[in-house]
This record gives structure tokens, C-alpha cells and sequence, in this order.
């Protein structure tokens, strides 16, 4: 088209000289008028269907660097600033040699305001809890396993943990060092029940001393109930009740115990790449491992597969009795997996992926609330932004968004590589750390960042990705089971920056209208 026009202007001011001059200027603007419609044609229908986003053209900026890290901390090691601190981690990233330091502060087992005497603390403390978990559950291990000891070799072994000696030689080794070196106590008389303590429910063994029992007394308890036994045939019946519902969740640990095994065997080594000093750990420390934490049928697996499952069932048991309403559901140690291969010690690992839970337990809850929130939110957003789509959506009856199922479930960890996820993650990590620390729109603002943090940053970047396959959706998709495959079949072609973009690029545009 541009072309002809070109021809015939040329054609008919040929002869005219220098009188023609400023028609001849006048013709060329036109074209070049003429010539930037065109393309912006051909650019609109090339494009049409994609989500845009004014930030689609950004580059990844550089990760946060030690230097850099280094240089946010006062000589009493505080972060001097943690709004910019949090801008460097959403803009691109934690560089992976000092992700191990980095990740207690987004993922809130340290505050941001905290000092290095307070982290060291807090430190201590939750080795010292972690190891409580443990012992419990290799207490219950031997129950289910219908090994069993003398009361008297059981209590020796317990008062020999608690011991300050025996913690300070914990401290100086890595937590499941400690399970490969001591033995496991065996299964006692009394059973292992759960406590309810301010609302909350956790393990409780009656063979470990009182100070493994936070603010609890169980042997003054023992004697008030012999001195005064209860008249009332109510209260005994409701007292009978309640232990055997305590020990029918001891049996739901059992179960766990199972899964935990099987999912672990299962985990791929897509982590190995990133994380040297464990994929080079010795056959030796490794079958030592799996021998403490009683896992099986790992002859076909590497050395530092073997470690690596060893550790997954060790946290996930321990975070099972931490939290035992949710207990364990499978898909857990997906999540678990990338942590672990960036924190090398146990303790640490375990109340990083306590924190990562706070939000993502809800995704395990036996009546899928938590799940159906967050489809329900994915696909107002999509709703929202593209009525289009949604109106498809609506026509094979996928309006309720369950194709990306799997993406909340799991977090994108099937759908990006391991590098990809852990990025995506830290994002997401700092937007929330962003809201736990009070830093709202208007902080955000100060920092020229326009998408404020969000604790939904996720259900953002999942419906960027629907809406990035919008074209193929509509066109190609009559059935949910067609959309399903093409989410499925998502892995390994998202680039995750693009991703964060699109999503952040929702968040300003539809946040405020879905509210």
C-alpha cells in the first residue's frame, strides 16, 4: 500500500522542478503518516490477544549482591533500610550465594528491624525447638514400628538430649548430623498424646521432662488428679473422649509418616545443579541419614538424592507435629525441596518453611477453602481484564479457573524450572514481608515502583499466564480438559520476568476494582 501511494505521487509531480519542492516535502510527510499507521496495524495484529504491560520490555535487573547485603546492615546488624532492601529483592532477585542468609528475613522467622544478638536468639531457640520436634517423632517412629526398650534405657536417653552438654554438641553440627549419631528412643508404655495449649495442638510425650513441655507441669497435674479423682461421670466420659481423640491423630501421624517416605523417594534432583555441597555429599553420611530418619527403598537412588529425602522427611515430620491440623498433604515437599537445597542446616531450613507455610497451609486444608479463595480470586482478576476470555471461560464452563489447579496448589513449581521458581518466590516472599512489616501503598509509592506490595502477588502472575494464552484459548479450547492440557503443557516456556511484569501490571490495573 505504501508503495502505490509512492508511485503515484512520484508520477505526478515528476516535471516539476524546483516550484514542486514543498508539495514534494508535503507528499513524504504524508506517507511517513501513512507508513506509522501500517505498522501500528500490523504491530496491533500481531499483538492482539497478549496481555500488554508497560513493563513487558524490562530487563531483569541484578540480583541483590552479598556487597550490597553486606552494606544494608549497621555495625550492630540492623537493616538500615528495608524498603529498599525489599525494592532490590522484588526488582531482581537474591544472588544464590547469599540466598541462605537472605531468606529468614522474607520469609519472617527474622523481623527486618531485628538487631544480630536478636537473631542469634531466636537462633538458639528454634535449634532447640526443631531438635523437641524430633525426638518426638523418632519416639513415634519406634511406636509404629513396634520396637520397643526399657522404660528405664528410654528415660536415660531422653534426660541425655536435654542435657545442656548434649544441646552444645548439637549446636555444632547440622541438625540431622545429630539423628544420624544418636539412636532413636524406643516406644515406652505410655503413648504419645497431643496437648492443647492456648488454643493449639501439639505432640506431647509423658517421658520427657518437664522442660520439654512449655509451661506445662505434668507431674503435679498426675498427683492433683490422684488426690482429688473426679465425681462427676460427665466430666470422665468427655476426659475419655477427648484422649482417644488425641490418639486417633496419633494415628494420622502414622499415615503421614508413609506419604512423607513415598514423596520423598519421588523428589526430583532438579536442585542439584544449584546446590554443590550437597550433591557431592558421601554415600556414607548418606545412608546414615536415611537410616536415622527409617527411610526404605532408596537403592535406586544417588547419594545425594538419598541425603536429600533423608532431610525432607525429617522437616516435614517435624513441621506435621508443629502444625498438626494441616499434618502433611502431598505436594508439601515440592515446597520444601527448593528450601532445603539453599539452607544447609535442618533447624533453619525447617523454620524457613514454617514461615513459607503461614500463607501456603491453606492450600492443604482437607475442604479446599483455602483453594476455591484463591481460584475464586484468579478468576475475577481474569474477569476483570479481558470479559472476552471470561465470557469463553463461561461458555465450557471453566469460569471457576480449577485448569490452574496444580499452579496454586504447588506455586508454579511444575510449571518453571528450579532457578524460576525460586525467583518468582523471592518476589513473592518480599511483597509479603512488605505487608508484615506495615510498608503500604503509600511506602511503596516513595520508591517509584508503582504495583504496591500485595499478599496475592501469585493469583496475579497465575492469571497473567492464562491471559497471555488468551488467543489460543479462545480460538483453539471447548473444553476445561483442553485448558487444563494447555496449562499443563505451560512447563518450561514461561519466562518468569515477563510473568512478574504482566502480574504486576494487574495488580495496579484490576487490584483496586476486585477489592
Amino acid at each position: 500500500m505504501v508503495e502505490e501511494a509512492t508511485i503515484i505521487i512520484v508520477s505526478k509531480l515528476g516535471g516539476g522542478g524546483s516550484s514542486n519542492a514543498g508539495v514534494v516535502n508535503l507528499a513524504i510527510t504524508a506517507l511517513l503518516v501513512v507508513a506509522a499507521a501500517a505498522a501500528a496495524a500490523v504491530m496491533y495484529s500481531t499483538t492482539r490477544g497478549r496481555l500488554k504491560s508497560p513493563w513487558s520490555r524490562r530487563k531483569r535487573k541484578h540480583a541483590l549482591t552479598p556487597q550490597q547485603w553486606k552494606s544494608f546492615f549497621t555495625p550492630d546488624g540492623k537493616l538500615r533500610d528495608g524498603v529498599k532492601f525489599l525494592k532490590k529483592v522484588r526488582s531482581g532477585g537474591v544472588d544464590a550465594s547469599i540466598r541462605s542468609e537472605v531468606w529468614p528475613f522474607l520469609l519472617g522467622v527474622y523481623e527486618l528491624n531485628s538487631c544480630k544478638e536478636e537473631r542469634d536468639k531466636l537462633r538458639t531457640q528454634g535449634r532447640k525447638n526443631y531438635e523437641k520436634l524430633r525426638r518426638q517423632c523418632r519416639k513415634l517412629l519406634r511406636c509404629n514400628t513396634g520396637e520397643s526398650i526399657s522404660n528405664g534405657d528410654s528415660d536415660a536417653f531422653i534426660q541425655g538430649m536435654d542435657s545442656a552438654e548434649s544441646e552444645d554438641v548439637v549446636s555444632a553440627r547440622e541438625s540431622l548430623s545429630s539423628e544420624e549419631i544418636n539412636s532413636s528412643p524406643a516406644c515406652s508404655d505410655n503413648p504419645i498424646l497431643l496437648e492443647d495449649i492456648g488454643g493449639s495442638t501439639r505432640f506431647i510425650d509423658p517421658n520427657i521432662s518437664d522442660s520439654d513441655s512449655t509451661g506445662s507441669d505434668s507431674s503435679q497435674d498426675a498427683e492433683v488428679s490422684q488426690t482429688f479423682p473426679s465425681s462427676d461421670i460427665k466430666e470422665e466420659n468427655e476426659e475419655s473422649s477427648e484422649v482417644q481423640s488425641k490418639l486417633r491423630l496419633t494415628e494420622d501421624f502414622s499415615t503421614w509418616q508413609r506419604i512423607i517416605r513415598l514423596d520423598a523417594i519421588r523428589a526430583n534432583g532438579d536442585w542439584i545443579p544449584y546446590s554443590k555441597t550437597q550433591a557431592d555429599v558421601s554415600e556414607e553420611r548418606a545412608l546414615r541419614s536415611a537410616e536415622a530418619v527409617g527411610l526404605k527403598d532408596y537403592e535406586h537412588l544417588e547419594a545425594c538424592r538419598i541425603f536429600h529425602a533423608s532431610r525432607l522427611v525429617a522437616i516435614l515430620e517435624a513441621y506435621a507435629l508443629h502444625d498438626p491440623e494441616i499434618g502433611y498433604c502431598q505436594g508439601m515437599s515440592d515446597l520444601l525441596s527448593p528450601i532445603i537445597a539453599v539452607m544447609t542446616e535442618d533447624h533453619e531450613a525447617f523454620w524457613c518453611f514454617v514461615g513459607f507455610m503461614r500463607k501456603a497451609r491453606h492450600n492443604f486444608r482437607l475442604d479446599e477453602t483455602g483453594i476455591r479463595r484463591q481460584l475464586s480470586r484468579v478468576s475475577k482478576i481474569i474477569k476483570s481484564k479481558d470479559s472476552h476470555l471470561y465470557k469463553h471461560l463461561e461458555k465450557v464452563q471453566a469460569e471457576d479457573c480449577f485448569f490452574v489447579y496444580r499452579m496454586v496448589v504447588v506455586l508454579f513449581r511444575r510449571e518453571l524450572s528450579f532457578e524460576q521458581t525460586i525467583c518468582l518466590w523471592e518476589v513473592m516472599w518480599a511483597d509479603q514481608a512488605a505487608i508484615r512489616a506495615g510498608i503500604g501503598k503509600s511506602g511503596w509509592n516513595k520508591i517509584r515502583q508503582r504495583a504496591p506490595p500485595t499478599e496475592d502477588l501469585l493469583l496475579y502472575a497465575i492469571a497473567a499466564s492464562v491471559l497471555q494464552r488468551r488467543k489460543q484459548i479462545i480460538e483453539k479450547y471447548s473444553s476445561m480438559d483442553e485448558i487444563v492440557r494447555e496449562c499443563n503443557n505451560m512447563a518450561g516456556q514461561l519466562d518468569v520476568w515477563k510473568l512478574l511484569d504482566d502480574a504486576h501490571d494487574l495488580v495496579v490495573s484490576v487490584h483496586d476494582k476486585i477489592e
